[in-house]
């Protein structure tokens, strides 16, 4: 399809290491270079073992480590790790990329050896400190994020939101694009509309009937699908959301949970269970 490099993300790879490998493996095989490999660095044991797992996928041709470093990851990874996976890459002749650098001495301010709540930090740095991080950072306005930030996207009411009957061509923009574990394309980077690989790449667009709600849409946009929505499902909204992607995320839960609606433009399942 004309992309020569790609990262890996997850999740986290390094739970399976067998199926990094066997990526790597085959993004050599077909001459795709790798950009970078994500990390939230939580399998760090010691340096001598971190070493060696580097080392064995430097020789498949991974050369840059992408190493998480925010105030989020800190909920559940001690910074300790973070710092490890750092010194080993450098050990190992592996680019670490810190993402976001500019969170290192926010995040080491406090013990390494132990997670700390997101709390602690509104604690220690203003109560204010979720509007700073929301401007700092580039976060894709999807999933969860929609409801941790919310007060930072505003609000606005359902009838502003689908009066806007443009399409969502943000679903055609592949500048950066993502495929999951289970072979499926994520249009837009909109987590939880997927379409198959095998649907993709052809030069015509996915099947209308085989992706009805897509097609909504990307012809229709949010006034559209929720007409869709309320007058053949029965969708109830509130009054009002951050943006039409909230409202979007919203009748898709509806339609994936409530009405146990089984389309293949909306998945994984798991997705919407765990949002």
């Amino acid at each position: 399809m004309g992309c020569d490099t790609l990262h890996i993300g997850g999740g986290e790879p390094f739970f399976n290491m067998n199926s990094l490998k066997n990526t790597l493996k085959a993004a050599q095989q077909e001459g795709i270079g790798i950009e970078y490999v994500e990390t939230n660095s939580s399998w760090y044991k010691d340096h001598s073992s971190a070493c060696r797992t580097l080392e064995e996928l430097q020789k498949l041709s991974m050369h840059r480590l992408l190493i998480s470093i925010s105030p989020f990851h800190n909920e559940y990874v001690p910074f300790n790790k973070v710092k490890g996976v750092i010194a080993a890459c450098k050990d190992v002749g592996i680019s670490p990329f810190p993402w976001i650098f500019d969170f290192y001495r926010e995040v080491d301010s406090f013990p390494d050896n132990q997670p700390h709540a997101f709390s602690e930090y509104t604690q220690k740095f203003g109560r204010h400190y979720l509007k700073k991080v929301f401007q700092r950072y580039w976060i894709h306005p999807g999933g969860r994020a929609l409801t941790t930030f919310i007060e930072q996207y505003g609000q606005k009411s359902v009838e502003d939101l689908v009066n806007d009957n443009s399409p969502c061509i943000e679903l055609e923009n592949t500048i950066h694009f993502h495929f999951d574990l289970y072979e499926n394309y994520i249009p837009g980077l909109c987590s939880g509309i997927q379409v198959h690989s095998s649907d993709i790449g052809s030069g015509k667009p996915a099947p209308a009937g085989k992706y009805p709600f897509l097609h909504i849409l990307y012809n229709n946009g949010i006034q559209g699908f929720y007409r869709v929505a309320a007058e053949e499902f029965g969708f109830v909204p509130q009054e009002k959301y951050a943006s039409k992607c909230h409202l979007c995320l919203e009748i898709r839960k509806f339609l994936v949970l409530e009405k146990e609606l089984k389309t293949p433009d909306f998945g994984p399942i798991s997705f919407y269970q765990n949002l």
